[in-house]
């Protein structure tokens, strides 16, 4: 009786498994990738929110100097329709709006 021998081809077998494992790591690797992208994103986003917030900040820091001098309170309260107590309040109308 003759037997008839298998022909594996063991080369292809290795690279079939190779391309598997090569496939299986790029797929592990596809999650961590998108997670630090989008994570880094995010991070330049509020960079840019917490640059606008300190611009704002600063800008009402120097306001807030401002409206302790005393001229500067009183220019406030000018523009609100304020007088001191020592005056005498006047409204004129009729005049053209600016």
């Amino acid at each position: 009786m003759t037997r008839t021998a298998s022909h594996v081809r063991w080369d292809r077998v290795g690279r079939f498994t190779l391309l598997l494992v090569a496939l299986l790591l790029i797929a592990l690797y596809v999650n961590p990738v998108r997670t630090y992208v989008a994570t880094r994103h995010e991070a330049a986003t509020k960079r840019g929110e917490v640059a606008a917030l300190q611009r704002e900040h600063d800008a009402l820091v120097r306001r807030a100097g401002q409206l302790r001098r005393p001229a500067s309170i009183e220019v406030e309260a000018r523009r609100l329709g304020m007088v001191r107590r020592s005056e005498r309040a006047y409204v004129v109308k009729g005049l053209a709006p600016d």
